[in-house]
Parts: C-alpha cells; structure tokens; sequence
C-alpha cells in the first residue's frame, strides 16, 4: 500500500470514530387480529371486459378474411379481363399482386394462432378459430388458380379469335360471385346462406364441362391451334375448382354456425361409374347391364356414348338371355349424364371415348378398357355369337373386379 492509500485509510477511521453511523431501522412486523380486515387483493378483470376483447379480437380476424377474399376476387375479375382484352398487363398485374395475398395469408394464420393462445376459446369460438384456418388456406389456393390463369392468358394472348367467350364470361361470373356469397356467409355466421350457395357449384361443374367440349371442338376444326387447347382447358378448370374452394368455405361455416362437419358426413350416396363408348350401341350396355347385376347399393352403374345410335338388337337379346336389364335402353350422349362432373369413375371401353376424360387435376378415376366390339365382327352366326360371349365374359370380370376394388374388398 503506498503513501496516498495510507493517509486516505486513515481519515476513513477517523471519520467513523468521531461520527458514528446510526443503527439501521428496526424490522417492523405486522401482525393482523381475526378482527382486522384484510387488504383487497387486485381486482380480476371483468366477464364485460373479457367478452369485448374476445369480440375484438374475431371481428379484427374476420376484417383480414374478407380483406384477403377482396384481393382474391378482384384477381379472379382482372384475369378474365385479361383473358377478354388479350392484355398482358392485366395479367402481369395478377401474378404480382399474388404476393399479397400469400403474406395476408401468413398474417391471418398468426393471428389464429395468437387467438388461440391468448383467448384458450371453447364451443363456437373454438370453432371459429378452426374454420377460419382452413378457409384462410382456400383463400391461399384461390389467390393461386388467379395466377395460374394469369400464366395462362399470357399463352393466349396472341390469339387472332377467342373461341366460347360467352361462356368463360358465364362461369366467371358463376364462381367469383360465389366465392363473394361463400365469405359473406362466415363473416355474418350466416348457415342458410352457406347452404344456399353450395348448390351453385354443380351448375359451374356442368358449364365447365360443356366449356370443355366447346375447346376440344374448337381444335379439331382448326379454329385454334393445338398448343392454345391446354392454356384454355386450364382457365375453365380454374374458374371451376374456385367453385369448388368457395364450397368448402361454404362448409367450415356451416361448422362454425353448427357444429356440424359436412365433410365428414356419411351422405349416402352411391359410387357412380361410368361407362363409355363410340355409340352407346354395344359394349357400354353390356358393362351396365353386368354392373347392375350384381345387386350393389353401393355402387351406381351407368352408360352413354360419344355419338349413341339405338342398340345393337343382339346384345339386347344376349342381356335378356343373361336375364340383365338396363336402366334405359334409349341411346344417351355423354353429355347428357346427370352431373356428369361428379362421377367418380369413368370406363372408356374404345380409344374414341378416351376423350370424355377430364383433364389433371381431378379427383375423377379414368380407367381405359378398349374391349373389343363384336358387333364390327364378320363370319357365320356361330362365330358371330361366340365374339358376343367372349365380350360379355371380358367385361363381366372386368366389372366384378372393378366393384371388388371399390367396394375395398
């Protein structure tokens, strides 16, 4: 220790021998009697304060779904201008505004999150929050099919003539105004007016359909060229898996507004296949008659054609031989099976009737048979009735194998 550390030590001691420091306070203890009252503990919020920031919270999430479903619409609106005007960029417009709609999304499914935890909803609000996640993802999807068609008009555009304008007109103003009715319904936690928008979706489906065979057609008589058919196949089906996603929303509210979950409802419906050929003359009554024989409630059989022609008097006497029967024996053209977009399963029994199958993505199975037509057969009347039963036998295997499979057996 050196000098100035000494002589500063030193007038420390000093100091606190000539001044000495007080005591510290004496601990003081409080003691309560039972007859004192006990001090208020801090007062819990209240069910009223509670409640409205509940409300708060749900109202703030349904503004940004409905902020986000805008987005969607006005995207969905511009590329069938885009579409009509052959303008690039209204197209380039819609694929870089879908950004937007991607970062709504991630914000939307943060605050669901955060809702979860901060609120711990139960019964309806649990429900809310759940629905809006997945519609949340719909919206997500719909903001991607408006770019996708926005890519696809860009193909087109330089098209001399738009074939079946009227009805891409039609199904957009189908399915965008649905989607508009599929979002009213959750943010107003209106379950009849989901219910009554639902329908709508099998009428986008048949149109889509028609659209379909209007391009096909279009093609194969030059009026555009190959490389255009796919570009436009794609916006029709676009339009109509929109349709498809403003369904869904229609069914996360009706779960929402009653606990009901339509998609997992047990619907009783049949499994409906299909059967196909050129004429609906021959070899697809066959398949029905063979599928309604076998007596499966389950399953729902039926036929048509391309270009259908009345039946082949032969294979009408070998079914009633068989002691088959058909649901109709009249001639039926493809397009005129009921809700044609909703059969699960479609049989092409020739090469022709290949082209009934609907382009990628569906949910619909395509399954391609090209059995032979014994009715194109030429020889004696024996050799002429064993092709007829060497038909029946290839499609009837065929068939119970096919029900077997569907059936999960």
């Amino acid at each position: 220790m050196n000098g100035l550390e000494c002589a500063s030590q030193s007038l420390r001691l000093t100091h606190l021998a000539c001044f000495p420091q007080p005591a510290p306070p004496a601990r003081v203890i409080e003691i309560h009697s039972m007859s004192d009252p006990i001090p208020p503990s801090p007062t819990p919020p209240s069910l009223a304060h509670l409640e409205a920031t509940l409300q708060r919270d749900i109202e703030h999430i349904r503004q940004k779904v409905r902020s986000m479903g805008a987005l969607a619409e006005d995207a969905l609106q511009t590329c069938l201008q885009a579409l009509l005007e052959k303008s690039r960029q209204k197209a380039y417009a819609v694929i870089l505004r879908d950004q937007r709609i991607d970062e709504l999304e991630k914000e939307i499914d943060q605050l669901c999150l955060e809702f979860l935890v901060r609120q711990q909803p139960v019964a309806g609000h649990l429900r809310f929050a759940y629905a809006t996640i997945k519609i949340n993802a719909e919206l997500e999807r719909i903001g991607d099919y408006a770019e996708s068609i926005a890519r696809q008009v860009l193909k087109v555009a330089s098209l001399e003539t738009l074939p079946a304008t009227d009805r891409f007109v039609e199904i957009a103003n189908l399915s965008i105004p649905m989607l508009h009715a599929a979002l009213e319904a959750f943010v107003r936690q209106d379950a009849d007016l989901a219910r009554r928008t639902m329908v709508i979706e099998e009428r986008v489906d048949g149109l889509r359909s028609e659209l379909n065979r209007l391009l096909l057609g279009a093609e194969r008589e030059g009026a555009i060229p190959l490389d255009a058919l796919t570009p436009l196949l794609t916006v029709a089906r676009r339009y109509e898996r929109v349709s498809d996603q403003a369904k869904n929303i229609c069914e996360e509210t009706l779960y929402m507004c009653t606990g009901e979950y339509m998609k997992h409802r047990g619907t009783g419906e049949p499994l409906r296949v299909l059967f196909v050929d050129e004429h609906h003359g021959c070899r697809s009554l066959l398949a029905e008659g063979i599928g309604r024989s076998l007596g499966l409630p389950q399953l729902q059989f039926m036929s048509a054609g391309l270009e259908p022609q009345p039946a082949d008097p032969a294979v009408l006497r070998l079914l009633a031989a068989k002691g088959l029967q058909l649901a109709q024996a009249e001639p039926r053209n493809v397009n005129d099976v009921p809700e044609l977009a909703r059969v699960q399963v479609i049989v092409a029994l020739d090469r022709a009737s290949r082209r009934v199958f609907p382009p990628p993505p569906t949910k619909t199975v395509a399954l391609d048979w090209a059995v032979q037509d014994p009715s194109a057969v030429k020889g004696s009347a024996a050799e002429i009735e064993a092709a007829y039963e060497q038909t029946f036998q290839n499609i009837r295997m065929q068939v119970t194998d096919l029900a077997k499979a569907l059936l999960g057996e």
